[in-house]
């Protein structure tokens, strides 16, 4: 089975290609340019690097968000018009699920995070067991504030890891003191070849449902729906 992962969910721009439980190949950037130009001369540059020809894939794995609206919809459209043309399985898995793979020996919960803004984070609760990957808590948009002191209570320590840490440690560490650990900057970056292993045995998803998970509304359709419901009470 030859699996090629994509995220362009945020900066990071990820592809791995696993051939079972051989990571063949993996391309990662953090920068601020856009995957829309770089993705797919990336995607060919990989196949040929490891001498692998699209027709020999035979799965597609994307991280279907949140993070940024147009990375999101970018790898999205990327995987499905691949998985179509390819006439291959393509699966959806959360960017948030993919960036708690580094916490697979941490002794407690994972917490990856994403900044939304103003003071807000996406974020989700993620443990392993013998079975893998759990999710505890669903993903969520969510200030950063009350999100620290929703996990006061548990009794265990919790790992923030994501490149948007740094930007609210200190509010989390006030919080949460001892209980909250934070990944070095070196385990920050998402590994494609973790999203690649969370989808591989996963069933396709229908090409036609398989749509962006924002969380909340981009602010043009939020917009959009607040002045129609003005309209309908005028």
């Amino acid at each position: 089975m030859k699996v090629l992962a994509i995220d362009t969910s945020n900066h990071t721009l990820g592809l791995a290609l696993v051939d079972e439980t051989t990571v063949v190949g993996e391309y990662i950037t953090n920068l601020k340019k856009n995957h829309s130009v770089r993705v797919m001369p990336a995607i060919e540059m990989l196949l040929n690097d490891c001498g692998v020809k699209p027709k020999e894939l035979t799965k597609i794995v994307v991280a279907k968000g949140p993070g940024s609206y147009t990375g999101v919809r970018i790898g999205l459209t990327i995987a499905k018009t691949l998985a179509w043309s390819l006439n291959i399985p393509v699966v959806g898995i959360s960017s948030l699920a993919l960036v708690a793979g580094v916490g697979r020996y941490f002794d407690g919960y994972i917490s990856p995070l994403f900044d939304a803004r103003r003071g807000q984070i996406y974020t989700g609760l993620y443990g392993f067991d013998s079975d893998g990957l759990n999710t505890i808590k669903q993903d969520q948009n969510v200030m950063a504030v009350d999100w620290a002191e929703s996990l006061t209570t548990l009794n265990k320590n919790v790992l923030f890891v994501g490149n948007d840490t740094a930007m609210h440690r200190a509010a989390i560490a006030e919080i949460l003191g001892d209980k909250a650990v934070f990944a070095e900057f070196t385990e920050n970056n998402p590994r494609p070849s973790e999203l690649a292993l969370l989808g591989m045995h996963e069933v396709g998803d229908d090409l036609h449902s398989l749509v962006p998970n924002y969380i909340r509304l981009v602010e043009a359709e939020a917009k959009w729906l607040v002045a129609q419901q003005n309209q309908d009470h005028e």
